[in-house]
């Protein structure tokens, strides 16, 4: 045997050992990328419900938008309502005022409940049919 063919033999057993070592180290390696494939199956599965999710939340936010657009213009509506009945309501107190002012001015003319009338003066057709209404309230 020459010096040559022992080198070569010394390194082809020690690229066996190295091989032999490897080989533990290659099925972790192939464990770890199972695993990994695995996971990114499951990681694809979660990005597709996330995707799922965020379009419902797109859809409830639309009709939730529409709905507080709706409200707003309800809301519009319901104070210009009130803005009216507050002006009308002030009006009427006004008028009730005016009428009530009328009803005390009238009440000496008309005298006391169940005395005979006494001859009416002249009076315009307003004040005869406030005084009409009046006898009749009675």
């Amino acid at each position: 045997m020459t010096v040559m063919g022992i080198i070569e033999w010394i390194l082809q057993g020690a690229l066996l050992v190295l091989l032999l070592a490897a080989i533990p180290f290659a099925l972790r390696l192939e464990r770890g990328l199972a695993a990994i494939r695995r996971d990114r199956a499951a990681l694809n599965d979660g990005a597709e419900g996330v995707e799922t999710a965020a379009r419902g939340a797109q859809s409830v936010l639309a009709a939730l938008r529409s709905s507080l657009e709706v409200q707003a213009r309800q809301a519009a509506a319901a104070e210009a309502l009130r803005d009216d009945l507050r002006f009308l309501i002030e009006r009427a107190e006004g008028l009730a005022d005016r009428l009530e002012g009328a009803v005390r001015r009238a009440r000496p003319l008309a005298g006391p409940p169940g005395a005979a009338p006494a001859e009416e003066p002249a009076r315009s057709q307003a004040e005869r049919d406030l005084l009409q209404a009046l006898r009749q309230a009675r």
